[in-house]
C-alpha cells in the first residue's frame, strides 16, 4: 500500500507555467506507472521524467497516493466523453451504465499496472487527506448519470449508482489480480447492474 506522507494541503497550479508542470507530472507518473508496479515507482523518477524539481513534485503531490489518485482523475476526464457518446435514447438506463462500465474495464485492462496503481491509490485514500479521491467519485458518477440520461437524480438513483461503482471497483481489482477472468468480470458487472439499477429513473 502506498504510504501517505505527512498530511498537508497540496498546492494548486495557478499560472500557465504551473499548469504545464502539473500536466507533465501526471503524464510522467502515468507513463512510469504503466511500466512498473506501484511500489517500484519512485517519486524522484517521476520528477526527473517530468523535468521538475523534487520539491515541486511534493508541493503538488505530497505522496504517491496523492499522485496516482490525480492520475485517476485525469484518466476519467479523458475517457468520459468516449464512454458516453455511444448510448442512444432508447437504451435502458441500466444497460447504458453497464456499457460504460464494460468499456471502462476494457480500457483499464489495456494497462494493468497503471490501472492497479490508480485503483489501489484511490480505494485506500482518505478523502480528508487526499481530496482528489472525492473528485474520482464525483466525475465517475457524472459519467454514469449522463450515460443513463438522468439529469435530476433521486437519492435512490445516487445510492444505486454508488453501490454499482463500489462493486465495479471490486470486480476490476479481482480481474487485475487474476482472480476472475474478463468474461466473468463482464458477467458480474452485468448481474450487478441488473440487480442494483432496476429502479433507476427512466430517461
Amino acid at each position: 500500500m502506498p504510504r501517505i506522507a505527512e498530511v498537508r494541503d497540496a498546492a494548486e497550479p495557478s499560472s500557465v507555467e504551473q499548469h504545464a508542470r502539473h500536466v507533465r507530472i501526471i503524464q510522467a507518473a502515468a507513463a512510469l506507472g504503466a511500466e512498473k508496479e506501484l511500489a517500484r515507482v519512485q517519486m524522484h523518477d517521476v520528477a526527473k521524467a517530468a523535468g521538475v524539481a523534487i520539491g515541486t513534485l511534493y508541493r503538488y503531490f505530497p505522496s504517491k497516493t496523492h499522485l496516482f489518485v490525480a492520475v485517476m482523475v485525469d484518466q476519467i476526464d479523458r475517457m468520459g466523453s468516449g464512454l458516453t457518446k455511444r448510448n442512444s435514447s432508447t437504451t435502458l438506463p441500466s444497460d447504458a451504465v453497464y456499457g460504460v462500465l464494460v468499456r471502462a474495464t476494457r480500457g483499464l485492462l489495456l494497462q494493468p499496472l497503471l490501472s492497479a496503481a490508480m485503483i489501489q491509490s484511490t480505494t485506500t485514500a482518505n478523502v480528508t487527506a487526499v481530496p482528489d479521491a472525492g473528485k474520482v467519485d464525483r466525475a465517475f458518477r457524472q459519467i454514469l448519470l449522463e450515460a443513463a440520461g438522468i439529469e435530476t437524480p433521486t437519492e435512490a438513483d445516487l445510492t444505486a449508482l454508488r453501490l454499482v461503482v463500489q462493486l465495479w471497483f471490486g470486480v476490476i481489482q479481482s480481474c487485475l489480480n487474476g482472480r476472475v477472468s474478463f468474461l466473468d468480470a463482464e458477467l458480474d458487472i452485468r448481474r450487478g447492474c441488473d440487480l442494483l439499477l432496476v429502479d433507476l429513473s427512466p430517461r
